[in-house]
């Protein structure tokens, strides 16, 4: 068993992040889903289906949400999600980069993901003078 990922963003970006990742790796190695948030959703009515995909990914070691934009609806979710009984992780500010560090570190537990994922993130920002 292994910690599954839940990515909870605006519509549009988790389900493309998961697709470029598969894309690029050809099989992700951790249970992986998006659970995107439309613009106008209502988080009382969405909460639900958020639980139903984070169990959806537990493979019994927990889940690792990873979110968008700290502090708007998707997040605040994930935060809701984190007090459900399931045992989470959460870390804002998903990109590519994070995405990938944390697939490639797949053998980690739930405490030490976190620190891989916001590693994968600052180190995936590179300012370019070329």
């Amino acid at each position: 068993m292994s910690v599954g990922i839940l990515l909870v963003t605006h519509e549009g970006l988790g389900s493309t992040l998961l697709s470029v990742a598969t894309r690029l790796l050809s099989r992700l190695p951790l249970a992986c889903a998006a659970f995107e948030i439309p613009f106008d959703g209502d988080p009382d009515l969405l909460l639900p289906q958020a639980s139903a995909a984070l169990r959806k990914v537990d493979g019994g070691h927990g889940v690792l949400v990873l979110t968008d934009l700290y502090g708007a609806t998707p997040s605040n979710i994930a935060a809701r999600l984190a007090r459900l009984g399931t045992p989470v992780r959460r870390v804002s500010a998903l990109n590519l980069p994070m995405l990938l560090r944390v697939m490639n570190y797949a053998e980690l537990d739930l405490d030490a993901l976190p620190a891989v994922a916001a590693a994968g993130a600052r180190n995936g920002a590179i300012i370019d003078d070329a």
